[in-house]
Order: structure tokens, then sequence, then C-alpha cells
């Protein structure tokens, strides 16, 4: 064989080597770009929590997001210690420390606005307006504000229904009643198409304590009605009690004694069955009042 010969296979074998290795390597399937199982357990532990925290369980609550935290450090996840921090702060202030919840909030604010968290900084700031909102501050200050933390919200539905409930709160402090039942309202389609029963059970009952101030009694026990029934269907016992709560005091007002006791005895019932003897104390009382 020519030398010409030889060197014409030489490169042929290489080229075919060449093809085979490309081909044995395309083969071998590629590992993904990120790993979640540690952020998935993290997730996980944030949604327990405040599904405790939906059901008044607010000490277990903050066990769960204590786990949350550490594997959010451990991954040293933004998003994730960002909401960490939300969810601490509602377990806090439910909990009596408003200060607390407003310096754990701000920490979230500071945290997001220093990732570059855009979405999660306005969310940061609605929860401290709403907790300005709480404390007594100008409702419509507040209402302004959280319009203008809302338009720079895209991907996150469930921040726009905390932002509406925000703006429904404030909009009923102002007076403007029909408009608070309508951004409620807003909050209460996204959690219905979401299937968040809980909050959307939390939304009628909102809904109920804007008809009740303007004394349209009626309404308001429809609207309990709908939150009694999105949290039968979540098994909401905490939120059951106060739906029962609130329905004994519409009732109460309304000049309907015997059902304003029904409701009360209920609410009293269901929290001594979940050991809440604060909750149930409250609803006990009511049963006494004149």
């Amino acid at each position: 064989m020519s030398a010409k010969g030889v060197r014409c296979m030489g490169f042929c074998l290489w080229v075919t080597l060449f093809a085979c290795a490309f081909a044995a390597c395309s083969s071998v399937p590629k590992r993904p770009v990120e790993l979640f199982t540690v952020r998935n357990v993290a997730e996980t532990q944030l949604d327990l929590a405040n599904h405790e925290m939906d059901q008044g369980n607010f000490e277990r609550a903050l066990h769960m997001l204590d786990e949350a935290k550490r594997l959010a450090i451990s991954v040293d996840d933004p998003s994730l210690l960002i909401r960490e921090l939300f969810a601490r702060g509602n377990v806090v202030y439910y909990l009596g420390d408003e200060a607390g919840a407003m310096l754990l909030w701000e920490d979230a604010r500071i945290e997001a606005e220093h990732a570059g968290e855009i979405e999660l900084a306005a969310m940061a700031r609605i929860y401290l307006e709403r907790g300005r909102l709480l404390s007594g501050a100008d409702a419509e200050d507040v209402r302004l504000a959280v319009s203008r933390e809302l338009s720079v919200i895209r991907k996150d539905k469930l921040f726009l229904a905390q932002g509406w409930t925000v703006i429904g709160l404030a909009e009923k402090e102002n007076g403007r009643f029909l408009e608070a039942e309508d951004a409620l309202k807003k909050s209460l389609d996204i959690h219905q198409q979401g299937n968040y029963l809980e909050a959307a059970g939390g939304d009628w009952y909102l809904i109920a304590s804007v008809r009740s101030v303007v004394g349209n009694y009626d309404a308001a026990i429809e609207a309990l009605a709908f939150a009694i029934a999105f949290d039968r269907h979540a098994e909401n016992s905490y939120g059951l009690g106060m739906d029962w709560r609130a329905a004994g005091d519409v009732y109460k007002k309304a000049g309907d004694l015997a059902a304003a006791q029904n409701a009360y005895q209920r609410s009293l019932a269901i929290f001594n069955a979940i050991g809440l003897e604060q909750e149930a104390a409250v609803s006990g009382a009511r049963l006494t009042e004149p």
C-alpha cells in the first residue's frame, strides 16, 4: 500500500474513532443544571408551616419554619429565605408580637432587594404596609402604596391575592365598602382558581365582615356560609371555629339571639375539639354576654 493510502486509511480511522467516541459521549444522559432536592424539602416545610398557621397551630408552625430556614441557609437560596421570613413574620404577628413581625418583614425586604428579587421585594413592602394598616396607619396611604406594588407583581398570583386583600382592608377602613368587597373578591377569584380552599374561606370571612359593618346581615351570613363550606372542604378547624364565632356576632347584631347562641356553641365545641383553649374561652364568653 502506498504512503498516500496509509495516510488515507489513518485519517478515515481517526474520523471513525472520533465519531464513535462522540456518539458514545452523546448517549450519556446529561445531569440537570440545577438540583432541587433540598429546595423541594424546604418548600414542603414552608407549605406545612403555612398550613399549621392557618389551623392556628402557631408553635408547631414555628418548628417547621426553623427546619425550612435551616435548609434554605444550607443551599443559600434567597427566595426560600425571604419567603420563610414572610411566614415567620405572620406567625409572630398572630402571636401578638407586632414589632417583631415588622422587623422580620423588613429583613425580608432588605434580603429581596439585595438579591434582585423584584417581586419578592414588592411583596415584602406589601407585608409592611399591611402591618402599618393594622397598627392604625392612614388607610388611604396604605391603599396607594399597595396599589403601586401590585403593578410590579407579574408572576406570582398568590402575591397578587395578598395585595388585593390588603387593599380590601384599607378600603374598609376608608369606608368605601363596595370597593372593599370588590378588592376582596379579586383575591377570592385567584384562590378559587388555584383551589386554595383555606384562603378562599378566609376571603369570604373578610367579605362577611365588610357586609356586617354596613348592616347587611343577611348577606354577611351568606358569606359566612361560603366560608364554612370552604373550611369544611379544607378540614380547617381553626377557620371553622372563627367562622361560627363571626356568625354568632352577626346573628346577635341582627337580633336573632337563638341563632347567635347556637353559632357560639358550635365555635366553642370546635375549639375545644382541637385543644385551642384560649379561642374556646373567647367563644364561651360570647355565650354569657348580654
